[in-house]
């Protein structure tokens, strides 16, 4: 018998299958019994998600979304990951930066929308700029964090090797502190996939958040609203289990210090 902490291999995906086709049993009852003729069944939605593939367009809604978040957040990593390093190895560059870093984090990307039209018109620089900026933010963070959640007794081990600051702090700092970086990675991807949604519907005029605004406005096709908004959902999932195995790695595990 198998327990709650360490459930069998087959329970890893029986359960969440079941829950799922649960999931849609209630969906599909709920609409016959409510007889509604605007929210639309499973098999609605199926059929609309047949439809955008028929007419070849559906790879094309997701390939757009799936590049800009590629790179808004590729940007933000290459920018975000040594500005955090960088604050993180030098305290007092940080205290200078901080507040300026703790004052800009909380600004939803979203409100940065006209400016980011005004500063790029409509296309997708502007989506870009904002995907960019709700991942910079969570990534230098969690970089800076990381570098001061090192113990200094690593530190102290990789000068008494003769390592020099920048050796030090790429052979020991960085893989100590990577742990927390890729949990800051995770973080801010699902926040660029959340921000590329709400700015394809006012910024571009392609991509799936894009097909969520077009649907409901071209027809009231409510089967392709929810179709995208499943596929949007799915893709995040994918996104997210794809972060939850890198952090599975043995190079990356070893700097969780309080794992069982």
């Amino acid at each position: 018998m198998t327990s709650l902490a360490h459930p069998a291999k087959w329970e890893k995906y029986f359960w969440p299958l079941l829950a799922s086709l649960f999931f849609l049993a209630v969906w599909h009852y709920s609409v016959r019994w409510t007889a509604s003729k605007i929210f639309p069944s499973p098999l609605d939605v199926a059929k609309g998600v047949e439809e955008l593939f028929n007419k070849g367009v559906l790879w094309g809604y997701i390939g757009d979304s799936l590049r800009r978040v590629g790179t808004g957040f590729g940007m933000a990593v290459i920018l975000g990951i040594p500005t955090g390093l960088t604050l993180g190895w030098y305290p007092v560059a940080a205290q200078v930066v901080n507040p300026v870093i703790q004052m800009l984090r909380p600004i939803s990307p979203i409100a940065w929308i006209p400016l980011a039209i005004v500063w790029f018109g409509i296309g997708d620089a502007a989506a870009m700029y904002l995907i960019f900026l709700g991942a910079f933010f969570p990534i230098v963070v969690a970089s800076m964090n990381g570098v001061r959640n090192v113990p200094s007794m690593f530190r102290r081990a990789g000068r008494n090797f003769g390592l020099v600051p920048v050796q030090l702090l790429a052979k020991v700092v960085f893989p100590a502190a990577l742990p927390q970086i890729i949990m800051g990675l995770r973080i801010a991807l699902g926040i660029a996939w959340l921000v590329v949604v709400a700015a394809e519907m006012i910024a571009v005029d392609s991509g799936l958040g894009y097909l969520v605004i077009d649907a409901r406005n071209s027809g009231k096709r409510y089967d392709l609203v929810i179709a995208a908004m499943l596929m949007i959902g799915a893709i995040g999932l994918g996104l997210d289990l794809c972060f939850r195995r890198l952090e599975k790695f043995k190079s990356v595990r070893w700097g969780f210090r309080n794992e069982a």
